[in-house]
C-alpha cells in the first residue's frame, strides 16, 4: 500500500488523502490495472483516485479524444461530471434499460450512463447526433462537496478481459493535464432566423384561430437563430469556454454539454427538469409561462405577480401541469402537487408547479421516457396534434433541442429538458428558443419572448 489511504466501496477502489495531479493519478490507476485478476472479473469495475483540478471545462478542453461530456444538476451542492470516451453505448431506450438490467445481475457497481434524446425521433436529426444515445464513459471526473474523483470504468461481461485492460491503459496514457480555457474572442456574425418574423406571425395567427384552438389548445413553436461567422478564417468559440462562461450566469439551471467530435457540440443551461428519480420517488414540474426580469427589485416583483395573474400564461402552465398529471397517473399511485410560484432566472421568470409521485415498483426509466417527453412545455396539447402542426410548419430540425439530457442509473436518474441551448458547428452557432402559443398569444410579444430566452448566450457572443 502506498502512502495514500485506500478505501473500498463495492468493487470501486479509491485512493487518497491528498488530491493527485494528472500524472500521479494516471500512474496510480495504471498500478491498479496491473493488480487486477482478469479471469475473475465480471460486470463493471470502477477504479477511482482523488484528483486535483480547478476547471472541469478546462480539463475537457485539453483532451484529445471524444466524446467529451459535461453534466451538472441545478440543485445547490449537486455534483458536476466531466466524461470522456465510451465503454458502452445504448442507442435506444430498450437497449439502455436492457443493459442496466443485465448489469444488475452481475457483480460490480451499477454505473451511471450519460446522454440524451432528440425532441422528435421520427424527424431527421442533426449530423453526428443519434436520436437517442446514452453512454457509459471510459473516464469520469466527478466533483462534489466531498472532493474530486477521477474514475476509470471497465467492463468484463461482454468482452475479452485482456483486451479491455489494454484499451483502458491506452486511454489513460492519452489523458492530458488541465489547461486554461481559451478566451471568448469577438467575432462578426451574420444572423438568420428561421422562421423570419413575418412567417412567425402567420404561424401564431394560425394556432390561435378558433378552428385550431378547438382541438389543439397549445402548440409550442420554435425558432432557430443561425449565427454564421462572417470571417472565413475564424472558427466558432470553444464549446467548453462558452459553457464555462455561460454557467456563471445560470446557477439556478442545469448545465450540460456533449462534443462528439472536433466539428460539432451541443451545450446548454436549461432551467426545466424533466424528472428526478430516487428509487421509486419521482419529482417533476410544470414550467411554462414567461416574462422578463425587472430593472430593480420592485419592478421584478411586480412582473412576477403580474405573470401569476396573467390569464394567457396561467393557461399555458395549466396545459403542461394537467398533461403531466395524466401521464403519471398509470405509472404512480401517490401524487402530491405544489402551488404555482415564480422561478427567477438571469433574464426571464417562469411559472412553475412541482409534482411529487411514488412510482409503481415495476416502472422503469424506459417507461417514463416513453411517456413524459416531449412535455407540453416544448410540444403542446394534445401531443399528437401539436407535433403534427410542428412537423408540418417548422423547416429547421430541432434535433436535441427540447429533447432530454442527463444521467441515468438503476438507482437514480436526473434529466433536464434540453432548452436554452446552442448547437455549435465548425463556423456557425445555432440557438433555439420556443414559445407556447395558446388563446391570447400575440405574435410580436411571443417573438420578443424568443429573444429574451437567448439573451444570455447572445450577450456572451457580444451580440446582446
Amino acid at each position: 500500500m502506498s502512502e495514500h489511504m485506500r478505501w473500498v466501496t463495492g468493487s470501486s477502489v479509491a485512493y487518497g488523502l491528498a488530491h493527485m495531479n494528472s500524472q500521479s493519478a494516471v500512474a496510480e490507476l495504471m498500478d491498479r490495472l496491473d493488480a487486477l485478476s482478469v479471469s475473475s472479473l465480471q460486470g463493471v469495475i470502477r477504479l477511482s483516485v482523488p484528483y486535483r483540478v480547478d476547471s472541469l471545462m478546462g480539463w475537457l478542453e485539453a483532451q484529445t479524444v471524444f466524446p467529451r461530456g459535461y453534466w451538472k444538476a441545478r440543485d445547490a451542492g449537486a455534483p458536476e461530471y466531466a466524461t470522456l470516451g465510451v465503454v458502452s453505448a445504448a442507442d435506444s431506450l430498450e437497449m439502455l434499460q436492457a443493459d442496466l438490467a443485465k448489469l444488475a445481475t452481475l457483480p460490480g457497481e451499477q454505473p451511471d450512463y450519460f446522454g440524451g434524446m432528440a425532441f422528435d425521433a421520427t424527424s431527421p436529426g442533426w449530423a453526428h447526433f443519434k436520436n437517442c444515445c446514452f453512454i457509459l464513459p471510459r473516464v469520469e471526473l466527478k466533483r462534489s462537496q466531498q472532493g474530486t474523483l477521477l474514475t476509470l470504468n471497465l467492463r468484463f461481461d461482454d468482452r475479452c478481459g485482456d483486451h479491455e485492460i489494454a484499451e483502458a491503459r491506452a486511454f489513460l496514457a492519452s489523458l492530458q493535464q488541465e489547461q486554461p480555457l481559451p478566451p471568448l474572442r469577438p467575432h462578426a456574425y451574420l444572423r438568420y432566423d428561421a422562421p423570419a418574423q413575418q412567417a412567425w406571425s402567420a404561424w401564431v395567427s394560425q394556432v390561435t384561430h378558433a378552428d385550431q384552438l378547438c382541438h389543439t389548445p397549445k402548440v409550442v413553436l420554435s425558432r432557430e437563430t443561425r449565427l454564421v461567422i462572417a470571417d472565413d478564417a475564424s472558427k466558432t468559440p470553444s464549446p467548453w469556454a462558452l459553457l464555462g462562461r455561460w454557467q456563471a450566469e445560470a446557477a439556478a439551471c442545469f448545465q450540460l454539454g456533449i462534443q462528439w467530435n472536433s466539428e460539432t457540440a451541443f451545450i446548454g443551461c436549461p432551467p426545466e427538469r424533466l424528472y428526478q428519480r430516487e428509487g421509486t420517488q419521482l419529482v417533476t414540474e410544470a414550467l411554462a409561462g414567461t416574462t422578463h426580469r425587472g430593472a430593480d427589485a420592485q419592478q421584478d416583483q411586480y412582473l412576477a405577480e403580474a405573470l401569476l395573474a396573467d390569464t394567457k400564461n396561467s393557461l399555458e402552465n395549466q396545459c403542461v401541469y394537467e398533461d403531466i398529471l395524466a401521464r403519471l397517473e398509470p405509472l404512480s399511485h401517490v401524487v402530491q402537487t405544489g402551488e404555482a410560484h415564480v422561478l427567477k432566472l438571469h433574464s426571464v421568470q417562469h411559472i412553475r408547479r412541482l409534482i411529487h409521485a411514488e412510482l409503481h415498483h415495476t416502472v422503469t426509466d424506459q417507461a417514463l421516457l416513453a411517456s413524459l417527453p416531449p412535455t407540453p412545455a416544448v410540444g403542446g396539447v394534445p401531443r399528437a396534434l401539436a407535433l403534427a402542426f410542428i412537423r408540418q410548419h417548422e423547416r429547421h430540425q430541432r434535433g436535441w433541442y427540447a429533447g432530454v439530457f442527463g444521467r441515468v442509473s438503476l438507482a437514480s436518474t436526473e434529466l433536464a429538458v434540453a432548452i436554452r441551448c446552442a448547437h455549435i458547428g465548425a463556423n456557425e452557432i445555432r440557438l433555439y428558443a420556443g414559445a407556447g402559443i395558446v388563446a391570447g398569444s400575440q405574435p410580436d410579444a411571443e417573438w420578443r419572448e424568443l429573444d429574451n430566452k437567448i439573451a444570455d448566450i447572445m450577450s456572451l457572443l457580444n451580440m446582446g
